[in-house]
């Protein structure tokens, strides 16, 4: 699938997913409001009976049509103009209340004219318990009115919520379903990257196995010339070409092997006491060798470090790999400098060249399997895209860890760090 064509399907799925989210949030809001309006009409009715009744016992007459003023969404005031008993009122709430099935905790204080306070009533429970100065907060006044109570309600929003379970079954329905939309992009563009990985991985393969079976074609064309037979001197060096170039294609096919084995079985490794110096400085003699003058390589090693645990082997391919690595991109005369040094109970292995660097973004990518830095379509750097995943395989498998040095502006520092003591002997 193109690129664009899974741009065009995120957004039509985010836009779609937006949609349905809005809408389900706007029902949500909408059924919430009615609850709490049906809520405070049930109470306004219930309070009304109350005051009424009040009204009788005291005699009073109401000072205004509607005695219940609604100051919150969980608070009413009620006007009774006359002194009101605790008891009495407790009473006629309770009654109200369960008549009209309004099944959540309220708590109740009554004004006290003299002392200008809202003196705190009870507490009670949804099944009738009555609890003691448990005052989720502090009542507050209300100047319209002389003689009044208070009633609120502490849970309300936990009652609305009980009564709205389908609806944020549904949200959950919609979240699992974003949650799973969001996997199937993430699917979707991992698919997508593998892909490219494994065409460009073809096409570096291509360009990697051409020039030896190119170089072959031709000395085996010069060795079939019945000519060449006159000539053994010639017929020596293009046996030494195809020679040569047969162990370059198989020290290719045996990288790949080399990484299938590993994903298939993982690493055997063989733990030995090994001197991190002496590894590094056989290291640099073969690159020194394999590529002759051309490169300059200064080294800084530690006299303290002592020795370290890990495999021979690899540990020696990790070097090789990194010192590969800067010689193929630091371009017609590499610089290379290593240093190791310890510090907090780490060993720290450090690996700098005078390339051109590796940006932010692909300094994220370099250890992963058969990525390499885009180059358009030039093939100057030879490789699969293998020897920076190798080294971060056999770092994770010892635990420890390699990484970049971000902070240099050309050029680039490879970082490794041995999670471990030195050990004596």
């Amino acid at each position: 699938m193109r690129f664009k064509h899974i741009r065009y399907v995120v957004l039509l799925g985010a836009f779609a997913i937006i949609g349905i989210i809005a809408i389900q949030l706007y029902f949500v809001k909408k059924e919430w409001s009615n609850k709490e309006k049906q809520f405070a009409q049930t109470v306004t009715i219930c309070l009304r009976n109350v005051a009424s009744k009040i009204y009788k016992i005291n005699n009073a007459t109401p000072s205004t049509p509607n005695p219940v003023r609604q100051l919150s969404s969980n608070y009413f005031v009620v006007d009774v103009n006359s002194e009101i008993d605790a008891n009495i009122l407790e009473h006629y709430l309770k009654t109200e209340f369960e008549r009209y099935n309004i099944q959540t905790d309220f708590e109740f204080g009554i004004y006290n004219c003299e002392t200008d306070v809202m003196e705190y009533g009870n507490y009670l429970f949804n099944n009738g318990t009555v609890k003691q100065a448990v005052g989720s907060v502090e009542l507050p006044k209300y100047k319209g009115y002389n003689y009044y109570f208070g009633v609120n309600f502490p849970l309300l929003s936990n009652t609305i919520a009980g009564d709205m379970t389908i609806w944020f079954f549904l949200i959950g329905i919609l979240a699992v379903s974003v949650v799973f939309f969001a996997y199937s992009i993430f699917v979707i563009l991992q698919q997508k990257r593998l892909s490219e990985l494994q065409r460009d991985f073809i096409n570096n393969m291509t360009h990697e196995f051409k020039t030896p079976i190119a170089s072959i074609n031709i000395a085996a064309d010069v060795i079939s010339n019945p000519e060449s037979i006159k000539e053994p001197s010639r017929i020596l060096t293009y046996g030494a070409v195809i020679k040569q170039e047969v162990n370059r294609l198989n020290d290719q096919v045996d990288k790949v092997l080399q990484i299938a084995r590993i994903e298939k079985s993982g690493f055997h490794l063989r733990m030995d006491k090994l001197d991190l110096n002496a590894i590094i400085s056989q290291a640099v003699d073969n690159c020194l060798a394999n590529h002759g003058e051309k490169v300059n390589i200064k080294t800084d090693l530690s006299e303290d470090i002592g020795k370290i645990e890990g495999d021979r082997m690899h540990l020696t391919n990790i070097f090789y790999n990194l010192l590969d690595n800067a010689v193929k991109y630091a371009g017609e005369t590499p610089e290379i400098r290593i240093r190791t040094f310890s510090s907090a109970n780490k060993i720290y292995a450090t690996f700098s060249d005078n390339g051109p660097g590796i940006t932010r973004i692909n300094q994220k990518r370099v250890f992963q399997k058969f990525y390499r830095i885009p180059t358009a379509n030039v093939h100057d750097v030879k490789g699969f895209g293998l020897g920076l995943f190798y080294v971060k395989s056999i770092c994770d498998a010892h635990h420890w860890k390699i990484s970049l040095d971000p902070s240099p502006a050309k050029g680039t520092t490879f970082i490794l760090e041995i999670y471990q003591k030195t050990l004596n002997g």
